[in-house]
């Protein structure tokens, strides 16, 4: 799931103010993602340490196989604008 070429992922573990200030932007973006607790997935944990320096450094947010480590929401949007757009909530035709 850490390889995810076409979604995202944002990696996070309880206790981590960085993760919950995060999690709660993303929560009203109206993106399509998944959450991924590294205290509970070891393989997501070793991604983790895999590109952030072998640091378990959260979040981490991975769009379309582009990872950064505690990015901004602004960050994330303009990362999943240029690789995966197809995230984006889109209005319904009227």
């Amino acid at each position: 799931m850490a390889e995810d070429r076409d979604g995202m992922i944002v990696h996070w573990r309880p206790g981590c103010p960085y993760c919950m200030k995060l999690r709660l932007r993303l929560r009203f973006s109206g993106l399509t993602y998944t959450e991924v607790n590294i205290w509970r997935d070891k393989d997501a944990a070793a991604f983790v340490r895999s590109v952030a320096d072998g640091n378990e450094t959260v979040p981490t947010v991975t769009v379309a196989g582009y990872s950064m480590v505690n990015p901004s929401k602004r960050e994330v949007m303009r990362a999943v604008a240029e690789r995966a757009p197809h995230l984006l909530r889109t209005k319904p035709a009227s």
